[in-house]
């Protein structure tokens, strides 16, 4: 399975007084390795997000499986878990790196619905073409559902 990588090295400033990674972190992870996916495979909608076009969170989650603390090394992978009408689901996978390979530490997803800036408010949109097709190749196929899905944490119009 082909999977978009964001590599990550953990600051202070992502820890609390404990010195664990703070919670809300990974789900500002999620996003950054969104955000890097569309500046390295589509581009091109990132005019379109100038031009009204808005990739609306509608649901992300993360499950927490093990610690991490500051300077630890982070692979974050994310793929395509399905796409339908003006919505795409992503699938988190948070590994450790360390001198003897990689820990899983989490597992997250994020629901995004592709709406277009109007007049009287949002409105559901297409997914464009160009997104559509950067984000085929990252389709999870031939795999069963998700063996246990995430804690629900819902956020709105992140």
């Amino acid at each position: 399975m082909k999977f978009y990588e964001y590599q990550h090295v953990v600051t202070f400033e992502e820890t609390n007084v404990v010195g664990n990674v703070y919670y809300v972190n990974y789900l500002r992870w999620q996003g950054k390795c969104r955000e890097m996916f569309l500046r390295d495979h589509a581009a091109s909608v990132l005019g379109d997000l100038q031009n009204g076009l808005a990739l609306v969170t509608t649901h992300c989650a993360c499950r927490f499986l093990a610690e991490l603390e500051a300077f630890d090394e982070l692979n974050i992978r994310m793929s395509l878990g399905q796409m339908r009408q003006n919505r795409f689901t992503f699938y988190f996978e948070y590994r450790r790196l360390d001198g003897h390979g990689e820990t899983v530490v989490a597992r997250g997803e994020q629901e995004v619905a592709v709406m277009r800036r109007k007049a009287n408010g949002l409105q559901p949109a297409p997914v464009p073409t160009a997104l559509r097709e950067a984000l085929l190749p990252f389709l999870e196929t031939g795999r069963a559902a998700r063996q246990q899905p995430p804690s629900r944490v819902s956020v709105a119009a992140l």
